[in-house]
């Protein structure tokens, strides 16, 4: 009997986290051995490796520090072991949710959900997790910030169309409104001054960009975000990975006589879904070939959002092919296996 894993489970808050570690045999035997607390400063995470590095029982067997992406508390400790080269993995809270109710755990305390983590990293396969490089970081940061700031100003230009067509509407509050929307515009172009200066720093990444976007209806700062969020599609490796981690797989629900509809999961990440979900709309009426694939759905009496989704979902996996790639958007290709329109350039 051999240990084939060794797993630290770790659960990041603000000042603090909780770690558990376990081990499992090629007999899948599972040993808990030892739990710490450490603060979440440098301080701590040097405490953290002096203590791993004591409760290791094999040389031989893999070592995993495994945590979630709670907001942004677990990223300097995920940085400080990577520079140190030890293997992470960061998973999303939605994974570890679902696995900690399998445990029937009544109560949830930080000391629980690090055992959680532990379990789950000595049970499932892992995936090691890579840093984005200080470009990508700063790419996706911006990115980021263009979608918040651009979601302000909408929220800006709604209240100005409902104030203004109100009965009477105060002057002054039509004039907060248009200062704050001047400074949102403002604010947006300076961002995309920003991004497209460090995308045109890069000639790769500036040349990858250029071929997505010759693609009717698929604008500079859609494919930017979308290979911002993904660090360069760095773990991706085909097209349904990357529709579920954008949370546009489908999902299907029954049980016995009961068929619910077909949906998206919506369990995946958010800035994505919403760098495609605008272009697709825009696709709808301008990208020929996508226009097709939309219109066929809609005659097939789906819902008009759901083909909307469908379309997003298309141009999340065709910016993704011509990533991967590396060549530039051909609207006359065909796919000689599909019987409908197809969206992959040939290679």
């Amino acid at each position: 009997m051999s240990i084939i894993k060794q797993v630290f489970g770790i659960d990041v808050s603000k000042d603090s986290f909780e770690i558990r570690f376990g081990t499992i045999t090629d007999r899948q035997e599972e040993r808990f051995l030892a739990a710490a607390s450490f603060p979440n400063a440098r301080r701590g995470y040097l405490r953290l490796l002096a203590w791993a590095k004591k409760q290791l029982v094999s040389n031989e067997a893999p070592v995993w520090f495994v945590m979630e992406a709670t907001g942004v508390y677990y990223e300097q400790l995920a940085y400080f072991l990577a520079e140190r080269q030890q293997q992470i993995v960061v998973l999303l809270p939605n994974k570890i949710k679902n696995f900690a109710k399998s445990l029937d755990n009544k109560s949830k305390t930080d000391g629980l959900d690090a055992h959680s983590i532990c379990q789950f990293g000595l049970e499932r396969p892992l995936n090691a997790w890579q840093p984005p490089s200080p470009q990508m970081r700063s790419l996706k940061a911006l990115t980021r910030e263009y979608q918040t700031v651009q979601h302000m100003a909408t929220q800006v230009k709604n209240q100005l169309h409902a104030k203004g067509h109100s009965y009477e509407p105060s002057q002054e509050t039509l004039t907060r409104l248009r200062a704050q929307l001047r400074l949102f515009e403002k604010q947006l172009k300076s961002i995309g001054q920003q991004i497209r200066s460090l995308v045109e720093s890069d000639d790769d990444l500036n040349n990858r960009i250029s071929n997505i976007t010759k693609a009717k209806g698929i604008g500079f700062m859609t494919v930017v975000s979308t290979v911002a969020e993904t660090n360069g599609f760095a773990l991706i490796t085909s097209t349904k990975q990357i529709s579920s981690y954008a949370g546009l797989d489908v999902v299907i629900k029954q049980s016995g006589k009961r068929q619910g509809k077909p949906a998206i999961s919506k369990k995946g990440n958010k800035h994505l879904r919403s760098a495609v979900f605008m272009p697709a709309l825009a696709a709808c009426r301008c990208n020929p070939p996508l226009r097709a694939f939309y219109l066929r759905l809609v005659r097939t009496k789906a819902n008009k959002m759901v083909a909307v989704l469908a379309v997003a979902r298309k141009i999340l996996c065709l910016i993704y092919t011509l990533w991967k790639k590396n060549v530039p958007y051909d609207p006359n290709y065909q796919n000689p296996l599909a019987k409908n329109i197809q969206l992959i350039p040939t290679s």
